[in-house]
């Protein structure tokens, strides 16, 4: 992939062809001028020698010639190694709920793009941690194993979706156990779980999941999302989504089962406000937890290409130089 390390100079490139604008314009105030003081054609038979060809083909020379020398200003550059990376941090396994009830819109624009928001701000304020993310509804799966790649995390973070899990429901037990199989160390007090949901779970015993991470040394925080007072849960296509009796499906936050969650996992639970989501003031937590050091493999280095634009923009400045603009007085036949 080509990215640019200084790209705000890819704006003078536009300049480009500003410089062949300007100079039809010269040509035409100069061709104006030549008519008020005489005949043109025969101003031109006394310049035989004079092409208008190659004084265009000067101009384009040198428009090409800064063209390139702008792109290899902006230092192009192509991802073409694999760095080891050393780090020292905590791994931390996001549990993200992504059944429909997510989708109520309780908070703007609603309950699962306000939760990946605030995933994608924290990743903003890790520093050497791992993180991992796991989606749940009535099943839980891995969307993102554990990394320190926090730009492909923002990337699987973008693709989710209430579809994403073919089965609905709220399964919180099965997504704890889930992130306690994906973490990559097994010691203790550097590893944390943090389960964004609005707690309605209807599949497990998610309390015991949390017991059971924590007689692991893994810590149990959870994010409750959602109103206590409920509310509607739109469906594709419009309206609100009815049961079979034709009454309309309200969601509540359990924030009783997320709080006994947190406190079987050690942790703690916070309910997320439109605000502050609640999410910084766990990290703060996690932060004063035993750093691990890991090993990660991650696109570090870059290939360089400047060197390449500003060879092509040395070219055609010499075509630039060599082309004159006199007609060439040598012919390939003779008449």
């Amino acid at each position: 992939m080509l990215i640019f390390a200084q790209p705000q100079y890819l704006l003078l490139s536009l300049l480009s062809p500003l410089f062949l604008v300007v100079y039809g314009i010269l040509i035409h105030l100069r061709r104006r001028r030549v008519r008020k003081i005489g005949d043109e054609e025969l101003v031109g038979e006394l310049m035989p020698s004079y092409s208008k060809a190659k004084s265009w083909l000067k101009m384009v020379f040198f428009s090409l010639s800064f063209l390139f020398l702008c792109i290899g200003m902006a230092r192009p550059q192509i991802g073409a190694k694999l760095q080891e990376h050393k780090s020292k941090g905590a791994e931390v396994m996001i549990a993200l709920d992504v059944s429909n009830s997510m989708l109520a819109r309780d908070y703007t624009p609603d309950r699962l793009e306000r939760a990946k928001l605030a995933i994608s701000r924290l990743t903003d304020r890790l520093d050497g941690d791992r993180i991992g993310l796991v989606i749940f509804a009535g099943q839980s799966f891995v969307q993102l194993p554990i990394t320190t790649d926090y730009v492909s995390a923002k990337m699987f973070l973008g693709n989710i979706s209430t579809s994403s899990v073919p089965v609905q429901g709220t399964a919180i037990g099965d997504a704890i156990t889930t992130c306690i199989k994906s973490f990559s160390t097994q010691s203790e007090n550097s590893r944390a779980i943090i389960v964004i949901s609005d707690g309605e779970n209807h599949e497990d015993d998610a309390v015991q999941a949390a017991k059971d991470a924590a007689d692991m040394g893994i810590k149990v925080y959870t994010i409750g999302v959602g109103s206590t007072r409920g509310e509607p849960i739109p469906v594709e296509g419009g309206g609100m989504l009815k049961d079979k009796d034709g009454s309309m499906v309200v969601t509540k936050l359990d924030e009783k089962l997320l709080s006994d969650i947190a406190e079987a996992g050690k942790g703690a639970y916070v309910h997320a406000g439109n605000e502050e989501f609640g999410l910084n003031p766990i990290i703060d937590d996690i932060k004063k937890m035993q750093d691990e050091e890991f090993n990660s493999v991650v696109f570090e280095e870059y290939d360089e290409q400047f060197m390449y634009f500003f060879a092509a923009s040395l070219f055609f400045l010499a075509l630039a130089a060599l082309t004159g603009s006199r007609k060439s007085k040598k012919h390939l036949f003779v008449r």
